[in-house]
């Protein structure tokens, strides 16, 4: 349960900058945490469908002439506060994109790893890899509210 300070700082125009990237394959996941996100908040959301779609929206790759996909040296002008990415995604699994972002300059930005397998295994590698929670599908209001409070620490929420 978020505490009183964290209410009011979070339902005052601060949050209204704050920016969450959501990556999901699914179409009916993706829009139902798009809502629960906007209802709950008045953050700004982008969502993806991939974690290339990701990497790419970060700056961190870019689409060549040829169709070969390679690193962008700079990264794009956007601000991000929070990723929320689904686990299990084909070509790209979430866990493989908080390692990716974990190695560029949005290292510092929190990541949140969504799942439907309650796996400890899994669970706890993420963990391990640099997740910041982890919330099982499908994802509810109350997951949404615990998440404000990160918001509030992450390094890239200064307009």
């Amino acid at each position: 349960m978020l505490m009183e300070e964290e209410k009011e700082y979070c339902q005052g125009s601060l949050c209204r900058s704050f920016h969450v990237l959501a990556v999901d394959d699914n179409p009916v996941d993706r829009k139902l945490l798009e809502k629960l996100l906007r209802r709950s908040s008045s953050w700004q959301v982008t969502c993806v469908e991939s974690g290339k779609q990701a990497l790419e929206y970060l700056g961190l790759l870019a689409e060549t002439t040829d169709g070969v996909t390679s690193s962008k040296l700079e990264r794009r002008m956007v601000k991000v506060d929070l990723i929320i990415t689904d686990y299990c995604m084909p070509g790209m699994s979430g866990y493989e994109l908080m390692k990716a972002v974990k190695r560029s300059y949005w290292k510092d930005v929190p990541i949140v790893i969504m799942s439907s397998e309650n796996e400890s295994s899994r669970v706890n590698r993420c963990f391990e890899g640099g997740a910041e929670e982890f919330l099982l599908k499908p994802v509810k209001i109350s997951d949404v509210k615990r998440l404000q409070p990160r918001l509030a620490r992450s390094p890239h929420n200064i307009s």
